[in-house]
């Protein structure tokens, strides 16, 4: 048996375990496709998995599985989620929190508990816009368009789209929309789900795929989104398309640098700060249950 909790940040659920409970696990990505499973497994939107670093600068390291057993480097919600593990393990009793990630090195800070709920105060670095330079190699390129948009041809959906790239420790496609029901405005109906979809697996441009947010600016202050996650596919909640669709609304000059960011299962507040382009956010991480997993 294999002890763990599910946690969830806006209904974006994450399944963590500790390292030293998988030591005998033989493939930590083909024990995620199972255990991510909604109907045979737990059931999550990824698993993290935490590992206690000894006399260096982190204090944690996290790994981010996929429910497809993909790795990424990143993830704002899971994350969250698994140092949400830690204080309700009283694992960690500290203000503050280092988590190593393949993207680098993030900090945590506690705001505020109520019982197995966990607010955090998150820095998660820099932003990057550069698009991976692997394209270049395939011929593979999108057009520039205005400011920092590429629009790109996708024959098969007969329809040209312009998006914004951004890397927020994970690749993300921005996609503005003015609706999510009728986004492009073409001949036939297209979903925002089916674009999304078609452009995580675009090897070409992204060999390692990337995520997909589709943003509406009501406003300076507040932004909406939906969410197309790699590995996932719809999910409720993401921290990091929540704080890339903020860059990408501030770099085009839409919003300001601190916006709300509405997604179906709740509200993160983000901030790009001006003062030396870090990258933060505010947002919650529920307990939804612990057990013991029969492997």
């Amino acid at each position: 048996m294999i002890s763990f909790c599910k946690f969830h940040g806006f209904g974006n659920d994450y399944i963590v375990f500790d390292a030293g409970k998988l030591k005998n696990v033989s493939s930590v990505n083909e024990f995620a496709r199972r255990v991510c499973h909604r109907h045979t497994g737990i059931g999550g939107d990824g698993v993290a998995i935490l590992e206690k670093l000894d006399n260096e600068t982190p204090d944690y390291s996290c790994r981010i599985i996929n429910p497809d057993g993909g790795e990424a480097a990143f993830s704002g919600n899971g994350t969250r989620c698994a140092v949400a593990y830690l204080y309700y393990k009283n694992l960690w009793r500290e203000k503050s929190l280092k988590l190593e990630t393949k993207s680098g090195v993030k900090t945590y800070e506690l705001l505020e508990r109520n019982d197995s709920t966990f607010w955090f105060l998150a820095e998660l670095g820099k932003p990057k816009f550069d698009l991976p330079a692997s394209h270049l190699k395939t011929g593979f390129e999108p057009k520039k368009m205005r400011g920092d948009l590429y629009a790109l041809f996708l024959p098969e959906l007969g329809l040209i789209f312009e998006f914004f790239f951004v890397d927020v420790g994970n690749p993300v496609v921005c996609v503005f929309v003015q609706d999510f029901s009728d986004f492009l405005n073409v001949a036939e109906p297209l979903e925002w789900q089916a674009l999304g979809q078609k452009i995580e697996s675009l090897e070409e441009l992204f060999p390692e795929r990337t995520n997909v947010v589709f943003i509406k600016t009501p406003d300076r202050d507040n932004i909406e989104i939906r969410i197309w996650e790699r590995g996932a596919g719809e999910t409720s909640s993401s921290g990091t398309c929540s704080i890339a669709a903020a860059v990408a609304s501030a770099f085009t000059g839409k919003t300001n640098r601190k916006v709300s960011v509405h997604a179906p299962g709740g509200t993160t507040e983000a901030v790009w700060r001006e003062t030396d382009d870090e990258m933060m956010i505010t947002g919650r991480a529920d307990l939804a249950f612990c057990g013991e997993y029969f492997q």
